[in-house]
């Protein structure tokens, strides 16, 4: 939605309008699906998302931009905030890398999609810097490095042996490490109620 935004403001910037406008569709797609299947407290807490972000900080970015800024200064201002944002939805695949290394598996990071999004990452790089928009190449090597690690990774995990999980899910993994930590100690405290038991003389 911001790039939309910012595409307007620069006008003739046909190809970021077509992109993200299919973007948002799908976007879109994927937030109805989840919605639909997603237990009932993750539905509030990602509604109530939609309508803080989405809604809400989206209207305050348009309304400060178009009401404090004008001019090149405006487009300055809209590109950087398009910047960071871009810069969050790259940095989000950490979380992914961290789970690969600890678990020494590649099961939740499918090589097709660090390949594209490196891929992705090259081509939009490459229109920034032909068409010297320094707001769209920027970020978008960021996106290059992080894709470029996701893929080293796939490389050096693909053939590890790890031991199969249960939960196929990265949060049901995490999930079940504080299930199994949860276990553990409280057999560890029925364990200790034993033994006071059988100190008691009787």
């Amino acid at each position: 939605m911001l790039w939309i935004y910012y595409a307007f403001i620069k006008t003739n910037a046909y190809l970021l309008i077509t992109i993200n406008s299919f973007g948002v569709l799908i976007e879109t797609i994927y937030i109805i699906m989840y919605l639909t299947f997603a237990p009932k407290k993750a539905k509030i807490y990602t509604a109530k998302m939609i309508i803080l972000l989405n809604v809400g900080l989206f209207s305050l970015i348009v309304l400060c931009t178009l009401l404090l800024f004008k001019g090149s200064i405006r487009l300055k201002v809209l590109g950087w905030i398009c910047v960071s944002f871009s810069v969050s939805v790259f940095a989000a695949p950490l979380s992914i890398i961290r789970l690969v290394i600890k678990t020494r598996s590649v099961e939740f990071m499918p090589f097709s999609l660090s390949f594209f999004l490196t891929l992705s990452a090259v081509v939009w790089f490459s229109y920034g810097l032909f068409s010297r928009d320094i707001y769209v190449a920027l970020p978008n090597i960021l996106g290059f490095a992080f894709g470029a690690v996701q893929m080293l990774l796939y490389i050096i995990y693909k053939d590890a042996k790890v031991p199969e999980l249960e939960n196929k899910l990265p949060e049901h993994y995490v999930a079940s490490t504080k299930l199994e930590n949860i276990s553990a100690e409280s057999v560890s405290k029925e364990e200790n109620k034993l033994n006071i038991i059988n100190t008691i003389p009787v």
